[in-house]
């Protein structure tokens, strides 16, 4: 394979193995390096500065950071807050519904210079290699895609000595966990998620508990998008969200660890932190079940979690994706309202909901109390006619 002098644009986030694979790509194999690092919201203006200086010493081309959090809110986050979407009932899918946008832009970017190559640093043994290679695929046909952390099976102490040979030396001994953030949430991976038995020290979390003493929490929706936090209106769903992370991490909420199916067919576990996430999710949900009716319910559930599984193992770009998303719009017509929840350290307890659109009604009655909108002999006559199908059974299966 000729690569020298040719373009290659490479998904940079700092770390190990993408540092590892610029220098790599640039002085091993003579390659013009470009690198792009796509912003979900986890980084700083100081943090994405020292990105930028550190591809200097790489022998990158060009850097740039593509802000990609007002895209991603609007063309993901907001259907998985419709979809209550939490794979496996846990996860809140914080990194790999980024990985597709991080992957478009990339590959757009790819396009707009004329790209040979296309190079991503996932491993051989994750889902990220298949989110990346999948979108490259589609998005990018024209470049030939690379990927030398996977292809040359190196360990992490084996980029560590190859940096440090090269003179760049980044404390990366020091990184005991590998740590993705976003504004969907924080994934936490070390060696306590490889085995089946142990979880992450508290240390390892990037926020800590702070805040002991309960305290409440009001959350409004309208038309299922988030629209204020404590009476405090946001024209922007993004700053509510940062809001409700920054008092919900205070607590300690949202951690968990997530196992589950990877795309490759073994199982995987993550730690995570994802306070806004979870919080605003469980809210959405309980002002739902006030809101909607059974069948939107149930059905709201089926096709909620069936996109969240598509959008993890790497399908953002199927169709149905976006039929999901036109059925998922047009249910929260009716979910608008406020949901009150209490906060103590680690959890979290729903109170109840504020909603004209509440279908807990007087008027028709009050659960276990009182029937205003039927008579007793209503009733009587409507479970004859329920209990047929079942009496014809078990009349004419008797013996």
């Amino acid at each position: 394979m000729v690569t020298k002098d040719k373009k290659v644009v490479l998904a940079y986030s700092g770390g190990l193995d993408t540092t590892y694979c610029a220098l790599h790509l640039s002085k091993d194999l003579g390659m013009k390096v470009y690198t792009v690092l796509g912003n979900t919201g986890g980084f700083s203006e100081q943090e994405l500065a020292a990105i930028e200086k550190k591809t200097q010493k790489l022998g990158v081309i060009e850097h740039i950071s593509i802000d990609l959090t007002e895209d991603y809110y609007a063309k993901c986050i907001k259907y998985l807050i419709m979809g209550n979407v939490l794979k496996n009932n846990c996860y809140p899918l914080s990194v790999s519904s980024e990985r597709a946008f991080q992957a478009m832009a990339i590959a757009q970017y790819a396009n707009e210079i004329g790209a040979d190559f296309i190079a991503h640093g996932s491993t051989g043994a994750g889902n990220d290699q298949i989110r990346f290679d999948l979108i490259f695929q589609i998005m990018a046909p024209n470049a030939k895609i690379i990927t030398p952390t996977r292809d040359l099976e190196l360990s992490r102490e084996e980029e560590i000595q190859y940096l440090k040979e090269a003179g760049i030396d980044d404390a990366f001994e020091k990184m005991a966990y590998s740590i993705n953030a976003g504004i969907w949430g924080t994934s936490i991976g070390g060696k306590e998620t490889l085995v089946s038995d142990q979880t992450i020290p508290e240390e390892a979390y990037s926020s800590q508990v702070t805040q002991t003493e309960p305290s409440a929490l009001s959350i409004g929706f309208e038309k299922g998008e988030l629209v204020s936090v404590n009476g405090e209106i946001f024209e922007n769903p993004l700053d509510a969200i940062k809001t409700i992370e920054k008092i919900g991490s205070a607590y300690g909420i949202g951690r968990d660890m997530h196992i589950g199916d990877t795309i490759l067919g073994t199982k995987g576990r993550v730690a995570f932190e994802a306070a806004a996430p979870v919080l605003i999710l469980k809210a959405h949900e309980m002002l739902e079940k006030h809101c909607l009716s059974k069948w939107q319910m149930h059905w709201k559930d089926q096709l909620g979690d069936f996109y969240g599984m598509l959008l993890h193992e790497a399908q953002y770009l199927e169709p149905l994706m976006r039929n999901i998303e036109c059925f998922l719009e047009d249910s929260q017509k009716t979910v608008s309202g406020e949901v009150k929840l209490m906060l103590y350290p680690k959890y979290y307890q729903m109170i109840g909901v504020n909603s004209e659109h509440d279908l807990m009604n007087d008027a028709f009655g009050q659960y276990g109390e009182k029937n205003e909108g039927w008579t007793a002999e209503d009733v009587k006559g409507f479970t004859t006619i329920l209990a047929n199908s079942m009496k014809i059974y078990h009349t004419v299966n008797a013996k």
